[in-house]
Parts: C-alpha cells; sequence; structure tokens
C-alpha cells in the first residue's frame, strides 16, 4: 500500500511548524505528518532518517517548500535524485514544477523500434533531466534564501527606523515578561487574599488559582514587591 507523507520541518524555535502542517493538509487531508526541529548545532534529523528508510516505490512526500526537505541545494539533489531512482514521489507546493512527476512523465519517450537507440535516448534523456532537476533546486534554494535576506533587511530597518524616532524597541531593561497564566492567578490574589484585602486565606486563594504552593508564593510576591 502506497502512503502520503508530509514532512514538516523548522531549525529555530521562533519558527512555527503549524504553517507548513496546515499547507500539506489542506491538499493532501491524508498524509501522515512527520515533523522535525533541530538548530544549527544540532544536525541529526532522526524523524527523516526513519522516514527515508522505510520509503517504497509508489510513496509519496509532501513538502510546503524545497527548503524544507535538506539543509542546502547539493544535499537536496542527492536525496532527490536517490528517492527518484527508487520511485518515490516528492511533491514541492510552492515549486511543482520541481515535483518528480514532472520529471518522470518526460522520461516516456517514444519508442523508435530499435532497443539499443532506445535505451541510448531514455539514458541522455534522464541525464537530462536530472541536470534539468538540479539546476531547478540550487535556483528554488536560492530564491527562498533571498526571501529569508529580504525579511531580516526590512526588519532591520524597521528597528533602525523605530530607534530613529525615538521610540522602544524590544523590551526595557530590566522589565519582566507575565504568562497568561501568570496573570490570571495575580487577578484573584489580588481580588481574594486577606493580604490584599480579600477575604481567602493563603491555602484557600491557591485552591481557587489552581496553582502550585511555589508558584502561588512567586506570584505573591512579585505583587507585593510591585506595591511596595
Amino acid at each position: 500500500m502506497c502512503i502520503i507523507y508530509g514532512y514538516c520541518r523548522i531549525s529555530t524555535t521562533k519558527q512555527n511548524i503549524e504553517r507548513q502542517i496546515t499547507n500539506i493538509k489542506s491538499i493532501f487531508p491524508s498524509a501522515v505528518i512527520i515533523t522535525e526541529s533541530f538548530t544549527g548545532t544540532k544536525m541529526e534529523r532522526p524523524s527523516w532518517s526513519k522516514l527515508y528508510k522505510r520509503l517504497t516505490a509508489g510513496d509519496t512526500i509532501v513538502f510546503d517548500e524545497v527548503s524544507r526537505m535538506s539543509r542546502n541545494a547539493e544535499e537536496g539533489f542527492a536525496v532527490y535524485q536517490e528517492l527518484f531512482a527508487r520511485g518515490v514521489n516528492l511533491i514541492f507546493l510552492k515549486e511543482r514544477h520541481i515535483d518528480t512527476a514532472v520529471f518522470r512523465e518526460a522520461t516516456q519517450a517514444p519508442e523508435t523500434g530499435d532497443k539499443d537507440l532506445d535505451e541510448t535516448l531514455i539514458r541522455g534523456l534522464n541525464e537530462y533531466l536530472m541536470r534539468l532537476a538540479k539546476k531547478q533546486i540550487q535556483i528554488a534554494f536560492e530564491q527562498s534564501q533571498s526571501e529569508v535576506d529580504h525579511l531580516h533587511q526590512r526588519t532591520s530597518e524597521g528597528v533602525r527606523r523605530a530607534q530613529a524616532e525615538g521610540k522602544q524597541v524590544g523590551r526595557a531593561a530590566g522589565s519582566k515578561i507575565i504568562t497568561r497564566k501568570e496573570q490570571a492567578a495575580q487577578e484573584i490574589i489580588t481580588k481574594h487574599n486577606r493580604d490584599f484585602g480579600g477575604a481567602l486565606s493563603d491555602s484557600e486563594t491557591m485552591k481557587l488559582a489552581g496553582i502550585s504552593r511555589n508558584s502561588y508564593y512567586k506570584y505573591k510576591r512579585n505583587l507585593k514587591d510591585g506595591r511596595d
């Protein structure tokens, strides 16, 4: 039985893998989603390695874009070439012209009736198509990197413009991020705890807020520090 896989990969904690999953599922709702995340200091891809080994002819892997398949164009083409030879179908939602189906269809050259000539033609055609695929994959990676560089440039320009206008960029030094959980707990503490004019003891307030003892006293201490 042939299986359709959706391979989704992120390389930083700031990226959101859900976008890739949604894009794939919107077109291939039955795809088996394989997710992976790694950073520049950890190049291993265990989920990909397991998938790569169990793929069989007729299986399909769907990527949101070609840059999710590998770290660079050279590695990407090596993967592409091997899986193409194994009869695995590759689909790239943002670069459909690189799909293996496009090149596989192009190899169906009409037969001349001369076996030796037909083999020579097919071999030459395959070599040409793989060179073309390699070039297209390289271009796709370059375009992807160009988009990232452009985004970084626009972000940097926005930061410099905001600084020139005297605006605060990022969090102020010494400022603290308050999570939704902490904010909700602090509201309960200030409203109901006796130390803030309420009617509940610490244990009763803790139960009402539904938080651990350590978290409770941490939040309460922060509130007192802010009030003093």
